[in-house]
């Protein structure tokens, strides 16, 4: 039996849960997300509680789908109530982005701008030195993905640093030719 899924799911006083045909719909302040639960797996509210059962004999891996699908519904009640975010940071001379709406126009030290255009329910937001974004939404996996996507346009690279790199991220640096070659050089000097 899973240990996680056998743990209730706690309902805020400001989010509304409903749950049809396994269907389980979460509305909040933040957002309205809705999951189509596994069929091995059986929701039910009470006293302000969301409670999961599974037919853990029916399949094998059905602890596992049940402790995952109580690790949803938490996401989505945590996300309908207080939201998930995701702060990029933007490393390098001259790379700066700002925020039109839903689109994002950024300056990453390539030939053209890059722009890139937010899927619905994610906000994205730039501080005022233009160096680092926001992304925030009531759906963990869609903030995350998002996060991703625009890290991915230009990665931190390893000799300099530059790029982009989540809040925090620790970027290991390489030495370069002209480091390596020096420290070659003075220990070739001072054998001779």
């Amino acid at each position: 039996m899973s240990r996680i899924g056998k743990m209730p799911v706690i309902i805020p006083a400001a989010v509304q849960v409903t749950i049809n045909d396994g269907v389980v719909k979460v509305k909040g302040p933040k957002g309205q997300l809705e999951l189509r639960l596994h069929p091995l797996v059986r929701a039910e509210v009470k006293e302000g509680r969301i409670l999961l059962s599974a037919d853990l004999k029916a399949a094998r891996d059905a602890s596992a789908i049940y402790g995952m699908s109580r690790a949803l519904v938490n996401n989505m009640v945590f996300g309908a109530a207080t939201g998930y975010s995701k702060v990029l940071d933007i490393v390098g001379l001259g790379f700066r982005a700002e925020a039109a709406g839903q689109k994002l126009n950024m300056t990453l030290g390539k030939s053209h701008p890059v722009t890139f255009e937010a899927p619905a329910g994610v906000t994205l937001s730039v501080d005022a030195k233009k160096t680092q974004i926001t992304v925030a939404g009531p759906d963990k996996a869609l903030v995350g993905e998002t996060a991703a996507k625009i890290r991915e346009l230009r990665k931190p690279e390893p000799y300099k640093g530059t790029g982009i790199r989540y809040h925090g991220e620790h970027v290991r640096k390489k030495a370069g030719k002209t480091a390596a070659g020096a420290g070659a050089a003075a220990a070739g000097g001072a054998k001779k």
